[in-house]
């Protein structure tokens, strides 16, 4: 049994408990580390636990990360066809952020199947492969002057009205499963267990 405050343990249980499964987030070809780090913790807080990273895999910058990483199920790609065949073969339908004269806000996206929310690079933007895929396009109505956000701002401001509609109207079936639950917190309670050992060793040898 892992030693750990009941309100830590607690803590854990409740964020597992609400993680969605019906909403994920692709990030394409993002190179920059406070970019993806900073996407990372959104879906922390969102409760987004499956993020695909297309091209570009990185080391996260633990300042804007802050260590989220550890909590989500990060899948890796070496194309984007590939992140589309596992994404699609998954059962989630893609919706990239982009311009178009058919786009909808990020409101406007549609929870009723499982949605997964692609985000293209810094420069050059969504790839032909995942707009080939997609099944709609989203965009951020703007009011100033400026026409472009940050991706990981971009990132924040639309997948956060995606997430909450998915739990306003599909309750439970939004998140996570039970077995998928289980098999993570299995996880979760093994690498606490090893850090545990690991500072009580470290402890002993000072």
């Amino acid at each position: 049994m892992v030693d750990m405050t009941p309100g830590r343990r607690a803590r854990l249980r409740e964020a597992l408990d609400r993680r969605l499964g019906h909403v994920c987030v692709a990030v394409e070809a993002v190179h920059h580390r406070h970019n993806i780090s900073a996407i990372l913790r959104t879906c922390d807080a969102l409760g987004v636990h499956h993020v695909h990273l297309v091209e570009g895999h990185f080391s996260p910058s633990q300042g804007a990360a802050r260590g989220t990483e550890r909590w989500l199920h990060l899948h890796k790609h070496d194309s984007a066809e590939a992140a589309v065949e596992a994404i699609q073969a998954a059962g989630y339908a893609i919706w990239i952020a982009d311009l178009a004269d058919d786009a909808v806000p990020p409101e406007g996206v549609p929870v009723d199947e499982p949605v997964c929310l692609w985000m293209g690079a810094e420069l050059v933007g969504v790839g032909a492969a995942a707009k080939a895929a997609a099944v709609g396009v989203i965009t951020i109505p703007m009011h100033g002057l400026a026409q472009s956000l940050n991706v990981s701002v971009a990132a924040a401001i639309t997948a956060r009205p995606i997430a909450e509609r998915a739990r306003a109207e599909l309750g439970e079936a939004a998140l996570l499963g039970a077995a998928e639950r289980a098999e993570i917190w299995s996880r979760w309670m093994a690498r606490e267990e090893a850090a545990r050992a690991g500072a009580a060793r470290r402890s002993g040898e000072s």
